[in-house]
């Protein structure tokens, strides 16, 4: 009986364990985006940490047969002006939050569609699976948020 109880909680903690570091998985790795809007996936974007820091790239679009195989950013104001989409940088300065883990902040994020950028916040949601991302002006609060799927 005792062995059968210190079994059931080793595995227990064992469990426990394993949800807790799933819980506090990395952003990096390829998400699908979610419009807020249509429901739609976009884009698969690949996240990767580059000195501490996140950042994502456009890495395929899902585009409808007649659109533009290779649309470029026409409404951007920057450095990415009439360049391609497929490819480019749409994320960056994201940092893990120090006392909330799972949350991501003080970064950028492109709206390739206006050709705006705004402030941007990630938070990992079920173990990793998925992604708020979270674009706004001055405070989160004026904003929107979008959800991103974990590619596998």
């Amino acid at each position: 009986m005792l062995k059968s109880l210190l079994l059931a909680g080793a595995l227990l903690a064992t469990f426990l364990s394993a949800g807790a570091s799933a819980d506090n998985a990395s952003p990096a790795g390829v998400w699908k985006n979610i419009d807020d809007h249509t429901g739609k996936s976009k884009a698969l974007i690949r996240i990767a940490e580059v000195n501490g820091e996140f950042q994502g790239k456009v890495e395929k679009l899902f585009l409808s047969a007649e659109e533009d195989r290779n649309p470029k950013c026409v409404k951007c104001e920057d450095s990415r002006k009439d360049q391609p989409i497929i490819g480019m940088s749409i994320l960056s300065g994201l940092k893990q939050d120090k006392q909330d883990i799972g949350e991501y902040d003080g970064g950028q994020i492109l709206d390739a569609g206006n050709g705006k950028v705004y402030k941007c916040k990630m938070t990992l949601l079920e173990g990793g699976k998925k992604l708020k991302v979270r674009g706004y002006i001055g405070v989160p609060m004026f904003g929107r948020s979008q959800i991103w799927v974990r590619e596998e």
